[in-house]
């Protein structure tokens, strides 16, 4: 292959539009490995939208990784990287490339015994710390990707590939990750770890993605909406840019209950996506974007019916209380009735006998009738005063 051919044929596409710029670039990645080589060409930005050289570069070794998605074959990419790539965009391109082809390849994670394999044959080939941290990036990546909690865990603690690096924001933020989906880690120590990675000076973009991510995956927890949207509008303000800040943004509001401002956050993703290109795997973020706008349009419909039901319950709960307090009214007003009545007729009786029998003088009958009817005035006001005393206090009770 004619490695000078394409290193001018790739110059002279800079200037083009993004179609013909991602067109030309996928055709010589496939023709290099077509013809079994590798670039030869020296890549010194990060700029995966306008620089040929890195978008060839990148072309490549996504079409070599997808065919051998392996730790070794992402070591072999991280040995061309760190030979090809300038000093100063080795860790921007590396951290984009490791989670970048873990996410494209997520559908074949290797075993514990083939990642002790390819970790000695790294140890063998005294491979540089940059190689072994992105083949451990990149399995850490498929597994969470897959969102393989417990096997990311363990992979962390006890693989060889992973560097013994506290500073590692990255390692960091798959740990909190990790804790997050664990039932056997609590969600204090977790949170302990997000901070961790979150407050680190070394914080990256894709380390922010990653800690939103563990928030958004997390088992259900107190707070947990309220976190990823604290978290995920600090991420917004610090990237104005990333659609997938505003994704994980919209997550957060919509446990929040805040719909209507999770279907602007979600909006405005979808149309912060990139529509070209296949490094930012436009199709399947798309389709997860999309999910997540009907997830939100379906709870603000949820919502919405369960306040109508809910003014409708109101409505009937004051109507019940309103007709209770009717019927009770009623029942106490026919109470004092009945008890009037039937002093009345007890009246009436008792001073019918006292009138039409006995021997008493005519001023002891009229005092004995006098006292009667007392008494059994005061017998109906006992009656109708302790019924609306009873009657009051239970409505002030209720």
């Amino acid at each position: 292959m004619d490695h000078e051919l394409v290193s001018t044929q790739l110059a002279q596409v800079a200037s083009r539009d993004s179609r013909e710029l991602d067109r030309i670039c996928e055709a010589v990645a496939a023709a290099l490995i077509d013809s079994g080589t590798e670039p030869r060409f020296a890549v010194n930005s990060a700029d995966f939208a306008g620089d040929p050289f890195l978008i060839c570069a990148d072309r490549y070794w996504r079409r070599r990784m997808l065919e051998h998605p392996t730790v070794g074959e992402a070591a072999a990419c991280a040995h061309w990287l760190e030979s090809h790539v300038s000093q100063e965009h080795q860790q921007a391109v590396g951290l984009k490339w490791a989670l970048g082809y873990a996410f494209i390849t997520r559908d074949n994670v290797e075993s514990a015994s083939e990642l002790r394999s390819a970790a000695e044959r790294l140890r063998a080939a005294e491979a540089s710390r940059t190689v072994a941290r992105f083949a451990a990036r990149y399995q850490a990546g498929k597994l969470q990707t897959n969102f393989q909690f417990d096997a990311l865990r363990q992979f962390l603690e006890t693989s060889p590939l992973v560097p013994a690096d506290p500073g590692d924001a990255l390692m960091a933020a798959f740990g909190a990750f990790a804790a997050f989906g664990s039932r056997n880690i609590t969600v204090e120590y977790a949170v302990e770890l997000l901070d961790l990675a979150w407050h680190t000076p070394l914080r990256t973009q894709q380390v922010t993605d990653i800690c939103l991510n563990a928030l958004w995956a997390a088992r259900p927890f107190d707070g947990q909406g309220e976190l990823l949207r604290g978290r995920a509008e600090q991420a917004v303000a610090d990237h104005p840019d990333a659609h997938v800040f505003y994704f994980r943004l919209a997550a957060g509001l919509r446990m929040c209950e805040r719909f209507d401002d999770a279907l602007d956050g979600i909006d405005t993703a979808l149309r912060l996506l990139p529509a070209h290109g296949s490094r930012g795997s436009h199709g399947l973020l798309q389709e997860q974007y999309l999910r997540e706008r009907h997830t939100i349009l379906d709870g603000r419909a949820r919502a919405a019916w369960t306040a109508r039901q809910q003014h409708l319950w109101d409505q009937q709960d004051a109507a019940n209380r309103e007709l209770r307090q009717t019927m009770q009214s009623a029942t106490v007003r026919a109470v004092e009735l009945v008890a009037v009545f039937t002093a009345a007729i007890a009246f009436a009786i008792g001073s019918l006998q006292v009138a039409l029998s006995g021997t008493l003088g005519l001023g002891d009958r009229v005092w004995l009738l006098v006292t009667m009817g007392g008494g059994m005035l005061l017998f109906a006001l006992l009656i109708v005063s302790g019924t609306w005393y009873l009657t009051r206090e239970g409505g002030r009770q209720r």
